[in-house]
């Protein structure tokens, strides 16, 4: 499912910046928005005139969590014993890296304009959001400079112009759950102490 959710990113931006640049479907320059090649990740090399997309962190959002982990009511009215959905939150990161500095920005900011007027990603508004994901929203995170240092050194390269974004809210849910029996009358049991 993270899967689906890097490779919906990457098709979406790649679509809306050709768009925003006019870039034409044979132009031989490629894709705009890439993953890293996953022969070349040790150092990692960022694709020269493209943005690269790259997953920094996964997190559990805990927030969010239901009141009672394991019932679910079905809309039949059963009541399922299942295992509490998991929130997620990735941490997206783009990485543009262009021959001229101001292109690396230039595309940079076209992302950032974009996820600004489109910030929600549900079926009724992206018809090819992956099935099973409800719901995406994405948030810009800024980064202090202690917090990029770690980035970048974690990465083991040198800072290259890049934004990165708080994609929340995959839910991963219980595949398999266990339908529960149904009261159908109460019944108490008195029994004498003696």
């Amino acid at each position: 499912m993270i899967g689906d959710v890097l490779v919906f990113l990457r098709k979406h931006l790649d679509e809306q910046l050709k768009a925003d640049l006019g870039v034409t479907p044979d132009d031989p320059s490629g894709d705009k928005v890439v993953f890293l090649d996953g022969d070349k990740i040790e150092p990692i090399t960022f694709k020269l005139g493209a943005v690269s997309e790259l997953l920094i962190n996964v997190e559990e959002e805990r927030v969010l969590r239901q009141p009672d982990l394991y019932a679910r009511q079905v809309e039949d009215g059963t009541t399922q014993r299942v295992q509490p959905d998991i929130r997620l939150i990735l941490y997206v990161l783009f990485v543009a890296r262009f021959k001229q500095y101001e292109s690396s920005w230039e595309h940079l900011s076209k992302i950032i304009e974009h996820f600004q007027t489109q910030r929600v990603f549900e079926p009724e508004n992206s018809p090819d959001l992956p099935a099973g994901i409800e719901k995406l929203v994405l948030e810009l995170v800024t980064l202090d400079f202690a917090g990029q240092n770690e980035v970048w050194n974690a990465l083991r390269t040198t800072l290259h112009p890049s934004i990165l974004y708080r994609v929340k809210l995959i839910a991963l849910r219980d595949r398999k759950p266990e339908t529960l029996p149904q009261v159908s009358e109460p019944s108490i049991d008195l029994h004498k102490i003696p």
